[in-house]
């Protein structure tokens, strides 16, 4: 029975998920090169509409539709009333189709754009469109489906509250194969390299911060105790990052980054994002703990190997992902939502949780590479060097950021 409480806090959380994408696009510009800052918002703000477009057209019904043994949904046609699929208990009895719907198309737009922050400065605009299409079709469509539409990993007992996989995890291992792919930057001035805009990248961080909250407390699907938890679980451990990295920073590094500060707190948010419905506060504490400590000694390994992650999206999403999947496994309590993990005894979820975790990053990693494979065959994935030199801004869209 459709419950008006529940439908309404669901297209609240849809619209806060919503939001998070321009977030990025202040959060990464800030975060890169006054030359560059069109770009890589543009990159965010048109994942918003091609991926709509592929969500309404093909991508929900694949991801959440009929299982063909567990590997991929099923077509079927998406009617405008929201009678394009049979109810489902498990999609939310309390909400209309549609709600779920518009829910899940949020997170579909979110996770590529994630990626770009990698490959900063150096991709052509256009392969990007194309790699965007394929990523989400390829990558995203069945990680959803695996995860949370009654795919081989649900059906296994993977837990997954509201993306440490099929987002976070996805999105760090494609944008570590963008890495090795693309290659690094040619930046002869180290200054470059510098964020142009702190505040840019201070906004970015308040609007994903205030976006999260629809992200992990919508994946109860209502305005429940369920909402409750997993909204309070979301600031406790992205807090507790925040001043983790802090400390951790101002020890090694003698002074106090704001720059740091943010980045922790993205972290803590996307370590807590797939255990958030699933652990007590207490347990977000230690979580936030890992992700503001673990988190940061990925970055500091990424850059003693020279990976050039322009802004760290395998460090902090996709390391925070990937842990915060495997920590679920092991704080998660059954009286919170029917989930135990090691603390309770039960080493199985543990064990799933890794599983499902190492197969998703292997599967999104892999499949990144062989779409950039291909579509660099047709088209140059990556810009000229003259173009990446005066900048993707001027080069590419003829436009600029600054006129001063």
């Amino acid at each position: 029975m459709i419950n008006t409480g529940d439908t309404a806090f669901m297209i609240i959380c849809a619209a806060l998920v919503c939001l998070m994408t321009p977030g990025l696009a202040f959060f990464y510009g800030g975060l890169v090169s006054k030359k560059n800052v069109l770009t890589i918002m543009m990159q965010s703000f048109i994942s918003m509409g091609i991926v709509t477009i592929i969500w309404f057209f093909i991508g929900f019904s694949l991801a959440f539709g009929p299982d063909v043994h567990g590997i991929i949904g099923g077509l079927k046609y998406l009617c405008l009333n929201g009678v394009g699929m049979d109810p489902n208990p498990d999609y939310g009895a309390t909400i209309p189709f549609l709600s779920f719907f518009s829910y899940q198309q949020m997170f579909a737009i979110i996770t590529p754009a994630l990626i770009t922050g990698a490959f900063a400065d150096r991709v052509n605009f256009k392969s990007y469109l194309v790699s965007l299409v394929f990523w989400s079709l390829l990558i995203y469509v069945p990680l959803a489906h695996w995860v949370w539409g009654g795919g081989f990993l649900q059906q296994m007992g993977v837990a997954d509250f509201a993306g440490g996989i099929v987002v976070h995890a996805s999105a760090g291992l494609a944008a570590l194969a963008s890495v090795f792919f693309v290659g690094k930057r040619n930046i002869t001035d180290s200054a470059e390299m510098d964020p142009h805009n702190v505040t840019h990248v201070a906004l970015g961080t308040a609007l994903l911060w205030f976006g999260w909250f629809g992200f992990n407390a919508g994946g109860a699907l209502g305005a429940n105790g369920l909402a409750s938890t997993a909204f309070i679980n979301t600031d406790i451990a992205a807090s507790v990052a925040m001043v983790t990295w802090l400390v951790i920073s101002w020890i090694r590094e003698k002074s106090p980054s704001f720059v740091g500060v943010l980045t922790g707190a993205v972290a803590g948010l996307a370590t807590i994002t797939p255990a958030a419905g699933y652990v007590k506060p207490w347990a977000a504490v230690i979580i936030g703990l890992c992700a503001g400590a673990v988190c940061y000694c990925a970055v500091q390994f990424r850059k003693k190997l020279d990976w050039d992650d322009a802004l760290d999206v395998w460090g902090v999403h996709g390391v925070g992902g990937m842990m915060g999947t495997i920590l679920l496994g092991v704080f998660a309590q059954s009286s919170v939502n029917g989930v135990s993990g090691l603390i309770e005894g039960n080493l199985h979820q543990f064990g799933i949780q890794i599983f499902g975790t190492v197969v998703a990053g292997a599967y999104a990693f892999v499949v990144t590479m062989l779409i950039l494979k291909v579509v660099n065959h047709f088209i140059p994935v990556r810009v000229s060097a003259e173009e990446e030199r005066l900048g993707l801004d001027t080069s590419l869209n003829h436009e600029e950021a600054y006129r001063l």
